[in-house]
Parts: structure tokens; sequence; C-alpha cells
């Protein structure tokens, strides 16, 4: 896909606010509400990679941090071990889970997800609703996991894209049948480091070592123009580019992936084991950042970055991986 120039959408005024994730989807109410999802079979271990666990530094005190955002204090965490997906679940594999067990995702019960504008017509941008402080994204009726920019796009050139457009509800319900679960923040940010101890990105300190690029994000003018630089606008085949150390690919930019925790901004500094997050708050935790993010505006394509949104919400630029007990 291409990313077009979307500075008829913006006030002028520069970003108003430090995310370039879409809003939360507020208090419309969706339809009927799907039946839990029956697990498929115990995971084969298949296109996971077994972590033994271990303990590291957690976190980070980054001058980039967006304030709110929660990344410190740089904590001690041990975690036990653990697998995790190689990469996010893809357009092909949630096809066979749907098909499966009919699965409706949220976005299709609202009836509408959140694309950016700039994948959109002019007509569509000026038919869609616009939410507060983030005139790059739109409200689009039909908008779905098989139709990702609306009615008329679909993902059959896209199977080994990321799934988008699901919800942490539908991330959960997928991860049941595939008899795996949603990885613990810690999990995913322990696997995301490959190993590096507080490094800014999974493969270290330099954004594009040696002149490569490692990660789809946004290069250019945003939200006006993406030059796609790195090889890619919009989203990237799953395995794009190399893997970290642990050999996990695209764990930062492509999609934002839902884990398992509630969103807090306050953490301990105490060592901890095995932290699951608050019992209780209304958003799940993201983490990685998307294709969205760029240095001048939303820089949380930092392996230590994170946001949120509530369990309902989808977008463009939203997907998930798996993780499973050893």
């Amino acid at each position: 896909m291409t990313a077009h120039d979307v500075s008829a959408t913006a006030d002028g005024t520069g970003p108003a606010a430090p995310a370039c994730c879409a809003a939360p989807r507020g208090a419309t109410v969706p339809g009927p509400v799907p039946q839990p999802v029956a697990p498929r079979r115990a995971p084969s271990g298949r296109g996971m990679v077994k972590l033994p666990g271990g303990t590291f530094r957690m976190g980070n005190e980054d001058e980039r941090a967006n304030p709110g955002d929660g990344e410190g204090p740089v904590r001690e965490v041990t975690v036990a071990a653990f697998r995790i997906d190689e990469h996010a679940v893809t357009n092909a594999r949630f096809a066979a889970f749907v098909k499966e067990t009919g699965h409706v995702t949220a976005a299709e019960r609202f009836g509408w997800s959140y694309v950016f504008a700039g994948f959109l017509t002019p007509q569509q941008v000026r038919a869609a609703r616009a939410p507060a402080g983030t005139p790059w994204w739109r409200g689009v009726e039909g908008a779905t996991w098989r139709a990702p920019e609306g009615p008329g796009s679909g993902v059959g050139d896209r199977a080994r894209h990321p799934v988008v457009h699901v919800s942490w509800d539908d991330a959960q319900a997928y991860a049941r049948w595939a008899g795996k679960r949603l990885p613990t923040e810690a999990e995913w940010e322990y696997a995301a480091r490959g190993g590096l101890d507080q490094a800014r990105y999974p493969w270290g300190d330099e954004l594009t070592p040696r002149g490569h690029w490692r990660c789809n994000i946004w290069q250019g003018d945003f939200p006006r123009v993406d030059t796609g630089a790195d090889g890619h606008t919009g989203t990237a085949p799953v395995d794009a580019y190399r893997p970290n150390a642990y050999g996990l690919h695209n764990v930062v930019g492509n999609v934002w992936e839902w884990v398992a925790d509630r969103f807090t901004a306050t953490h301990d500094a105490t060592p901890a084991v095995n932290p699951r997050g608050p019992d209780e708050g209304a958003n799940r935790v993201m983490r990685g950042g998307s294709y969205l993010c760029h240095d001048s505006y939303c820089n949380r394509y930092r392996v230590a970055a994170r946001t949120s949104n509530t369990p309902d919400s989808s977008s463009g630029n939203c997907g998930f991986r798996c993780a499973a007990d050893v």
C-alpha cells in the first residue's frame, strides 16, 4: 500500500498529543459478544522460540520517553522459562482461526475501526469520523482485519503480513484457540531485548547499523509523507527484517503488539519475579511501536517504550504475538 500526503487532514499545528496510536472506542454499543473459544490443541512449538528465562533490567529512563508512559524506573525482573512466537500472528493464521471457530472480531461487531488517513481517498477521509487530537486517524465503517482500509480493500496479497484491526479480546480468543496465551509485559520485553542490557533497540543502540534498516517505521514528515526508505509503507511481512539475537522478528516497528497486562504508569523499583501487572484497570498494554512511529513525534519503537488502549479497541497498526508455558 502507499501512504498519501495527508496534509489536508491535519490541522496545520502539528501533533496535539504524544501518541501515534488510535483513540479508544468510547461508549459505542457493539453487537453480541462472541462465545468463548475452546482451545484447539496444545501448542506444538513450531514457529516459537524457547527462552530459558532469567533476570534482566526492565524499563528505561531514556530522555526520549513520553511523559505518562511509565517506562521507568529501571528495575530488576526475573522471568521463568517460556516460549514466544518468532513473529506476529499473520493474516493467514488468523483466517484459519476464524474459519474454524467463526469468531467475529470487535471491529466487525462495532461496524468500524480506525484507519490511517493516508491510506484513504479524499472522499473516504471526508466521510469518516475523526477522533479529537489525531486527525491522521479516521473511524472507517467496514474496516476490519479482512478489509484493512475499509470496503474494497483486502488481504489477499498480505497473507504474511501481521493481522491488524484486532482488539485485545480478539487476541485473547486466538491465543486460547491456539493453545497459547498472550505474553506478559515482562516476558515480551525480556524476549524483545534479545539478551542486550538496556539497549535502545533489539539489536543495539544505533537505529540503522552500517546503514541497514532493522525495523519498519515512518520515514519522512509525519503525518504527511512516508517515503518508505526502510522498504515499506504500511505493514511489512512479519519476517521482513533480521531477527534479534533470540530469533524474534519485528518486535519494534511494523505493528503494536498486545500483551496480557493491565496498564499502569507507576512501577516499583524493587526486584520482581514473573510480574503480571496490576489486578485492576481499564486499559491493556501494547508494546513495540508501529509503522506510524517517527523520531520527531512518537519515538515508541524503542524496546522499553509502551502505551495502552481499551481491550475492545482496534486499529490498522495493532496486532499481537503469542506465548506459551514450557
